[in-house]
């Protein structure tokens, strides 16, 4: 058991491995199982083999700056994401407490508590005043 367990770690020297977008992919050969048990559709199982083939593609691969910068991507996109749904969150977060209005004269928004009734609204950026209803 040994000598295969080190025949194959030799064989791995210089070899990419597995990273996060592997990873991803393992869990999407998943969901696409789980669909293929419920529709029976010839799509599922291509979609399986193909995520499995490009992982063990890039699980063996020797191009490790290549495969390194595909993950170094995918992160990226993920990171992106992220950021999008933290945003999305403060937004609807702040849509309770605050009323956001847009200056007429030069687009700047500006942020005034709800609950004050009709206002008058002080742009900061160029000085213009408006009403507005918070």
């Amino acid at each position: 058991m040994d000598s295969l367990r080190d025949k194959f770690r030799r064989f791995m020297v210089g070899r990419y491995g597995m990273d996060e977008l592997n990873r991803f992919l393992s869990s999407l050969i998943l969901v696409f199982v789980v669909l293929h048990l419920f529709f029976r559709s010839p799509l599922f199982f291509w979609l399986e083999l193909a995520c499995l083939v490009l992982i063990y593609g890039r699980m063996f691969s020797k191009n490790t700056g290549k495969r390194f910068y595909e993950n170094q991507t995918y992160l990226q996109m993920c990171f992106r994401g992220a950021e999008r749904a933290r945003k999305l969150t403060r937004q609807l977060k702040e849509a309770r407490k605050f009323k956001i209005f847009k200056c007429p004269n030069c687009g700047q928004r500006l942020r005034i508590p709800r609950g004050h009734g009709r206002i008058q609204v002080h742009c900061r950026g160029c000085g213009h005043d408006f009403m507005g209803r918070s």
